[in-house]
């Protein structure tokens, strides 16, 4: 703990000009002595650490002295800091913070970043981003409820392996223990998500994910063809970025996906629907027939009584 405390003083000493022993004191949660020590000991090492005298006094590096910047380009450095202060605003963890201010100390100086990054977070619990990165250092089993794709509510506990962020969502991968199996969940799908007291000892037989393995899987693929109108241009490209596309004159495109069972892909009956009159599906005819039938029922919602 001494000596994780000393390397966290020497980065932020030469992030800021000065820093009191209070403030240092402060957030490392001792005394204003132990930081005059740990100060003593810095130096001991070979860091020109510089005492400020007044009111505004305190400790900093003598100006002019920086780590060398040779392990990583400004570019590198740049890049890291982005994607770390993301993931730490994100999960709230000060460990990632106090990298970030390691690397600042081997960027350049004064230069505006040319790369954000912006991991959405609207579409999960407040906390449970962090509950299950807990829960995957720490191997404390999460507790949460689940909707899954048949509509169904269920309990769930989990022994939470790793996190993704993919397809603009989050998902959590770990062992179910009530399917007593392995299983990826959507966060947006997930309630009322809780750390439990109880830990669990990490699987050896770890499978590796395979998305979709089952060679008869490419059997199941179609394409769907539909045909877009102009006001729904920006939306169904965002969708559907990697799409084959082909302009009209009349503005409108004709897109073409492929789509692992169309017919029963209840995820792409909701985004055709989504676009109203913006988009007409050409192919297969009984997917036509499928969204036909949705806004049947639809409409039956809100006949007059």
């Amino acid at each position: 703990m001494k000596l994780e405390r000393l390397i966290s003083i020497i980065y932020k000493l030469l992030n800021h000009e000065v820093l009191s022993a209070s403030t240092l004191a402060e957030e490392f949660q001792v005394s204003p002595r132990t930081i005059y020590r740990d100060i003593d000991v810095i130096c001991a090492a070979g860091f020109p650490v510089v005492s400020h005298q007044g009111l505004k006094g305190g400790y900093g590096m003598m100006d002019g002295y920086k780590m060398d910047k040779s392990l990583l380009g400004s570019y590198d450095v740049d890049s890291l800091i982005t994607v770390l202060s993301s993931l730490s605003t994100v999960f709230e963890d000060a460990r990632a913070q106090g990298t970030i201010e390691r690397l600042q100390t081997i960027g350049p100086e004064h230069q505006t970043s040319s790369l954000s990054v912006d991991l959405e977070t609207r579409r999960t619990e407040p906390d449970a981003l962090p509950h299950l990165r807990k829960g995957i250092t720490d191997h404390q089993v999460v507790r949460f409820d689940y909707i899954n794709t048949k509509n169904e509510h269920t309990p769930r506990h989990l022994e939470p392996v790793r996190l993704h962020f993919k397809y603009r969502n989050w998902y959590v991968y770990g062992f179910c223990q009530t399917r007593q199996d392995y299983r990826e969940f959507r966060l947006s799908r997930m309630m009322n998500v809780q750390l439990t007291s109880v830990h669990f000892q990490p699987h050896l037989d770890l499978p590796q994910e395979t998305v979709l393995s089952d060679p008869s899987w490419q059997d199941q693929v179609s394409d769907v063809v539909f045909r877009v109108n102009p006001e729904a241009l920006a939306e169904a490209m965002d969708h559907f970025q990697q799409a084959d596309k082909q302009f009209h004159e009349d503005g409108s495109m004709t897109m073409r996906i492929p789509v692992h069972q169309p017919l029963q892909a209840k995820w792409l009956w909701s985004f055709l629907l989504s676009l109203g009159s913006g988009a007409e599906v050409l192919e297969p005819i009984e997917l036509r027939d499928i969204l036909k039938e949705q806004l049947r029922n639809a409409l039956k919602l809100y006949e007059e009584v």
